[in-house]
């Protein structure tokens, strides 16, 4: 078997990722705290202010990796949902599960920022804008998903369930994305996006690169705490739980 396969194959075994992942958490904590002191810095200190919206534009370095992670979060959760019902992936089923409330947080934190920066340009706190109305959608949506996995017994046929949901709440990922340019919005076009014609300095885009590179590992970090906690509950009973909590 090709060596990478079998590592992916190894990481389906619940003792195997158990150990694996607890070796990996420290490094990319320390990597994440790295990104997040350096994007902050860059954007917080060493980008200059926007020439039309002063400094308010800082907020960006929040809100837009929230933003990002927010769709990303989402299509992780309903591609593992996929692997869990198609190849009854037990570790696949524990990544759907456990990154909805994750996204949840992301999403949350997208809109309110965005409310905080949309009150001094647009004058108000928030507006039925198409990519706003879409992104809220979305939060509802993680909260459907969290809601269904409490409401059934079953965490096996709860998981194929949520998984379903994933997958159906999929289609409003490209209407998230795309809504600035379907509809007229108050909402602004994309900049990050435009590298043949860019619509940010280096100095203000290096900075937004490294702090969504640091919402990745952060997400990363978070996952796995969680599918450890959930691996722990669901294999309560067997063998290798009971060798890692006896002393």
């Amino acid at each position: 078997m090709n060596p990478v396969m079998k590592w992916i194959h190894l990481l389906g075994s619940p003792p195997y990722f158990y150990r694996f992942s607890g070796k990996l958490l420290p490094w990319l904590s320390v990597l994440c705290i790295i990104l997040f002191v350096w994007g902050l810095y860059g954007g917080l200190v060493q980008a200059p202010a926007d020439y039309q919206q002063s400094d308010a534009f800082r907020i960006i370095y929040v809100h837009v990796p929230s933003a990002w992670m927010s769709l990303f979060v989402y299509v992780t959760m309903a591609v593992a949902g996929a692997i869990g019902i198609i190849w009854h992936v037990k570790m696949a089923e524990i990544v759907c599960v456990t990154s909805a409330p994750i996204g949840a947080v992301f999403t949350f934190l997208a809109l309110l920022t965005g409310s905080i920066w949309g009150k001094p340009m647009w004058g108000t706190w928030w507006v039925w804008d198409a990519r706003l109305t879409s992104e809220l959608i979305l939060l509802f949506l993680y909260f459907g998903v969290m809601a269904l996995y409490r409401a059934i017994e079953d965490k096996r046929m709860a998981a194929r369930a949520v998984a379903i949901l994933a997958l159906v709440g999929l289609v409003n990922i490209p209407i998230i994305h795309y809504s600035v340019e379907w509809w007229s919005t108050l909402h602004q076009g994309p900049t990050v996006t435009k590298f043949d014609k860019p619509s940010m300095d280096a100095s203000m885009l290096i900075p937004l690169l490294v702090m969504a590179l640091a919402f990745q590992l952060y997400y990363c970090i978070v996952l796995l705490l969680r599918m450890r906690t959930e691996l722990v509950n669901r294999e309560r009973n067997s063998k290798w739980v009971n060798d890692l909590v006896s002393p």
